[in-house]
């Protein structure tokens, strides 16, 4: 019985590779990526490098390598079974064990799941285009075709099995399992989405996963919640995924930050605008894997949220999660806007260069969790100092960062009016880590071969696979075998991540040709121009091909004479002979 691949891949999308390193190495955050002297071999610089976007490590001093799994299993000296269960039970996820057949069964659910998203997303977009009155709405909200386009929002019409009519058939397991309808107590199946606005959520590659749907005033299912959002499913977990994430990142990157609000409209509004950098949780509290995921795209986090109650509750909610994930490099704030006013409200009102102008005055992370908590406690008497101590000895035994944590320590002695050494020996706080120098530059290679080429361009971009013609390639050799394997791969499963592909390559390619492509994928940046260098890759290999092929018409011409050539042979000889 062995552990389904799928499972393997679900189990390294929910994880974190740097939390997992870090929990045994200490890691410090060095660009894009983490880096940390090697545990495998003896170094003073470090040379071991962690990336969070494609969630796998490489020493490019040992050439030590792999995911979490792997580096489980050589940390710890664990087994594969035994990281597998050890990751799993990380996350709460029970390992199955399965046959192959049932495999290929699950791998095949999840294929139906997204095959009736994609379709439902259609048919949401076609029906916004039909409704006057949810037009009408958008446009109220000051949301142009565009926006609506970008985003990819529809609308779900009023009626129980609109999607009857969409999906071949209404009564499969599919459409159940991706939370697209319900069935209730008499057995009648029914659409969850009535008369609502349809903003589609994607994964980070772009695949819809689930729906939120705003409800219309005075529609068909007003008596229902404002918003409502998908379910838990195999595709979408609340906790994991934000809003708008995979349009943003871009814009993240450009504006060297992140605006994290709490609606869809919010997202959507500010876009509308011209803040493109925004993402929104979805209806559930920010998690620690919302944090996680967010800084792998920046060091800079602002949180905006309503100045009423609420706000101020799920922002302290987001301050406390964050406070593991926290390292030197990160800046996280927070703004407050006015009790009457949410982003939405406020950039409509005051516009791009109003919202931006109230971003320089967020408060960070320190200041406000240190007055939230002097607000909550009376600072001038023994008896309040001594309940602000309390309240903030669990937080600070969270930070790991060492700076942050100190400065934090002394500030929270200074208004305690206790020295810093007192406050120490009484909450027997752990003593924060020492951060490691810098990495050391990489070398330069030479250049690739096209096979090369091909493999770290598939591991990094799977769905390049479908557009490589395999007939085109032919080659002898480890590289062109590891392209094989590769392929053989990503056409089993299309949906395999580059950090399961490199997992499961481990046992079907010689281990010093996967570690010196491991090295090369880590160093390929997020902007790298794929479909250019695919393109001229597409072109090297067909002609290749059809050098190949004139061999085979030159030798028939020589043997038997130009007579015996096919037309398309003799296009071909033609061709060559210009």
């Amino acid at each position: 019985m062995a552990i389904p691949e799928v499972f393997i891949q679900e189990l390294l999308n929910r994880v974190d590779i740097v939390d997992v390193i870090d929990s045994s190495v200490p890691l410090k955050k060095t660009g894009a990526n983490y880096s940390a002297c090697c545990p495998f071999h003896n170094e003073k610089t470090p040379s071991f490098t962690v990336s969070p976007t494609k969630q796998f490590y490489h020493c490019f001093g040992c050439g030590a390598h792999g995911t979490s799994i792997g580096f489980l299993m050589e940390y710890q000296g664990l087994g594969f079974v035994d990281a597998v269960h050890e990751l799993a039970k990380r996350v709460g996820m029970v390992v199955p064990q399965e046959t192959r057949v049932i495999d290929k069964a699950a791998e095949q659910a999840a294929s139906g799941m997204q095959e009736v998203l994609q379709l439902a997303l259609h048919y949401y977009r076609a029906e916004l285009k039909k409704s006057d009155n949810a037009i009408a709405y958008l446009k109220g909200r000051g949301l142009s075709g565009e926006i609506a386009a970008r985003f990819q929002i529809g609308y779900a019409p009023s009626g129980w099995q609109n999607l009857a009519g969409v999906i071949t058939n209404y009564q499969s397991e599919s459409l159940a399992a991706a939370g697209l309808v319900i069935t209730n107590d008499q057995g009648r199946r029914y659409d969850r989405f009535r008369d609502r606005i349809m903003f589609p959520i994607h994964d980070q590659r772009g695949q819809v996963i689930g729906f939120g749907g705003r409800v219309l005033e005075g529609g068909d299912d007003d008596a229902g919640p404002k918003y409502l959002n998908s379910p838990e499913t195999p595709l979408f977990q609340k906790g994991y995924e934000l809003y708008g994430l995979f349009l943003a990142r871009r814009a993240i990157r450009e504006a060297g930050k992140v605006l994290v609000v709490e609606g869809y409209m919010d997202v959507v509004a500010l876009a509308q605008h011209g803040v493109e950098y925004a993402v929104a949780t979805l209806g559930t509290a920010t998690t620690p894997y919302h944090i996680t995921k967010l800084m792998r795209q920046t060091d800079n986090i602002v949180f905006c949220f309503d100045g009423d109650a609420a706000g101020r509750k799920a922002a302290w909610r987001a301050a406390i999660n964050a406070l593991p994930a926290l390292t030197d490099g990160l800046q996280l704030s927070f703004l407050f806007l006015p009790p009457e006013h949410d982003p939405d409200s406020y950039i409509r009102a005051f516009g791009k260069s109003g919202f931006e102008t109230a971003l320089t005055e967020t408060l960070p992370l320190s200041q406000y969790l240190l007055q939230t908590l002097a607000e909550e406690n009376d600072m001038q008497t023994q008896e309040g100092r001594v309940r602000f101590l309390n309240d903030a000895e669990p937080l600070l035994k969270q930070i790991a960062a060492p700076k942050l944590g100190l400065l934090l320590r002394n500030r929270v002695a200074e208004l305690a009016q206790i020295a810093p050494g007192e406050m120490e020996s009484v909450m027997k706080l752990p003593q924060p880590g020492k951060p490691r120098p810098q990495a050391p530059a990489r070398i330069p290679r030479k250049p690739p071969t096209l096979a090369r080429k091909l493999i770290r361009m598939v591991l990094l971009r799977p769905d390049l696979a479908q557009k490589l013609p395999r007939s085109w390639i032919e080659g002898k050799g480890a590289e062109f075998d590891f392209l094989d394997a590769l392929l053989q791969l990503v056409a089993e499963n299309p949906a395999l991540a580059t950090n399961t592909l490199l997992e499961l390559l481990k046992n079907r390619v010689p281990f010093d040709l996967l570690k010196e492509v491991s090295a090369e994928v880590m160093e390929v940046d997020e902007d790298f121009e794929f479909e250019q260098e695919f393109e001229g890759a597409l072109q090297q290999l067909r002609a290749s091909a059809e050098r190949r092929e004139l061999d085979v018409v030159l030798q028939i011409a020589q043997e038997r004479g130009l007579r015996a050539l096919t037309p398309e042979q003799k296009a071909l000889l033609q061709k060559f002979r210009r």
